[in-house]
C-alpha cells in the first residue's frame, strides 16, 4: 500500500513537523523547549488540551520564512514516502507573521517556493488552505481571512477553522468565512471531533463549508449522515488522529466503517502525523487490517479527494492521470 498512490486534505504543516527536524531548529536557535519531548524524542502530551500546548510550543522554533521552506521539504520528503502526490496543508497566519499581512506574504513565498521544489524532486503537488484558530478569537480570525483572501490564488486555495472546538461557536466566524468566500477560496472547518452532531449541522448553516475537518461524530445522528450522504458533503477522516487523541479506544469502535457503509463521501488523512506516530500508508494498512478494506476501496477514497480538493482544474487533470498510470 505504501505504492499506491494517495491525496492527503487534512494536514496540518506545523503538525507534520519531524520532532528532530524542531529540537534541531531549537537548538540553532537556542530556544529550551525540551519539555515536549519525550525520552525517546518524540512529542508529549496528555490529552487534547495539552496536545494544543505543545504543538504552539513546537512552533516557536519557527521563526522566519526560511524555516517554513526548510520545514516544508522535510514534511513533503516524509508524505512522498508513503506515496503521497497531493497535499492541502492547513497554514495559519498566527505562527507565519502574527497575521501581518506583508510578513503573510513573505512566508507564503517560501512555503510555495519549496513546494514548487518538492514537486519536481519528489513528484508530491502541495495547495495551501489558510486556517483561522478558534480558540484565538473571532477578531484574530478576521485578521487570518484578510491574509487568506490578498494570498488567494493557485496555490492558497482554501480557507477553514481549527483549534479547540469548545471555544466559541462557528457563527462568531461568519465575516471571516464570508470574505475568504468573496475572494474565491474554497471552504472547510473542523467539527464533529470534540463536538457532537450539532457542532457539525453549525458549520454548515454558519460558515457554508463545502468540507468538513473530522466529522465523524456525525454518527451520533443518522439523519445528519443521511442529510451528509445526499449533500455529498465530504467528511476529511483522520482515524490515527482520532485515536491517539482517545476520541475512540481502537479502530473497530471507529465510525469510519459504517459511515462509509451509509454512504457518506469520506477521505482518509494523518492530520499531525509524527504527534500521532502515523504516516498515510500506516493509516490505510491499519484500516485494511481492521475491515479488510482492499484496494478498490482505497482507491475510491484517493477519487473522493481528488473530486473534493480546493486545487485547480489543470492541476487535478494532472492527479488524475497520475492515478490512471498507477492503475494502469
Amino acid at each position: 500500500m505504501n505504492h499506491q498512490p494517495k491525496l492527503e486534505l487534512h494536514h496540518h504543516l506545523e503538525g507534520a513537523a519531524p520532532p528532530a527536524f524542531i529540537r534541531g531548529l531549537a537548538k540553532e536557535k537556542h530556544l529550551d523547549i525540551s519539555g515536549i519531548f519525550d525520552a525517546a524524542g518524540n512529542y508529549k502530551y496528555k490529552d487534547f488540551a495539552d496536545f494544543l500546548r505543545v504543538y504552539e510550543a513546537a512552533t516557536q522554533a519557527l521563526k522566519t520564512p526560511e524555516d517554513y521552506h526548510r520545514l516544508t521539504l522535510a514534511v513533503l520528503e516524509e508524505s512522498a514516502k508513503s506515496g503521497v502526490i497531493y497535499c492541502e496543508t492547513f497554514l495559519s497566519p498566527d505562527f507565519c507573521g502574527g497575521r501581518d499581512v506583508g510578513a503573510w506574504r513573505d512566508y507564503v513565498a517560501a512555503i510555495r517556493d519549496a513546494a514548487q521544489l518538492a514537486e519536481a524532486q519528489m513528484g508530491i503537488t502541495l495547495r495551501g488552505i489558510v486556517t483561522a484558530i478558534r480558540h484565538f478569537g473571532p477578531d484574530k480570525a478576521r485578521q487570518t481571512a484578510i491574509c487568506a483572501a490578498e494570498t488567494a490564488g493557485e496555490f492558497i486555495v482554501g480557507f477553514g477553522l481549527a483549534g479547540d472546538e469548545r471555544a466559541g461557536q462557528p457563527a462568531d466566524f461568519a465575516w471571516g468565512f464570508d470574505c475568504a468566500h468573496e475572494a474565491g477560496l474554497h471552504l472547510t472547518a473542523h467539527a464533529g471531533e470534540w463536538g457532537g452532531p450539532d457542532s457539525v449541522r453549525a458549520v454548515l448553516r454558519d460558515l457554508r463549508v463545502e468540507r468538513i475537518g473530522h466529522g465523524v461524530r456525525a454518527i451520533e445522528d443518522l439523519a445528519l449522515v443521511d442529510e451528509l450522504a445526499e449533500s455529498g458533503i465530504v467528511l476529511e477522516v483522520c482515524p490515527g488522529s482520532n485515536l491517539a487523541l482517545g476520541l475512540y479506544p481502537d479502530l473497530r469502535a471507529h465510525p469510519i466503517a459504517q459511515l462509509y457503509a451509509r454512504g457518506v463521501k469520506l477521505t482518509v488523512s494523518t492530520d499531525d502525523p509524527p504527534f500521532f506516530h502515523t504516516t498515510m500508508t500506516r493509516e490505510y494498512e491499519n484500516l485494511h487490517e481492521a475491515f479488510d478494506w482492499d484496494e478498490g476501496v482505497f482507491d475510491g477514497f484517493a477519487q473522493t479527494a481528488l473530486d473534493a480538493a480546493f486545487c485547480d482544474v489543470d492541476t487535478k487533470a494532472e492527479l488524475r492521470k497520475k492515478l490512471e498510470t498507477a492503475h494502469a
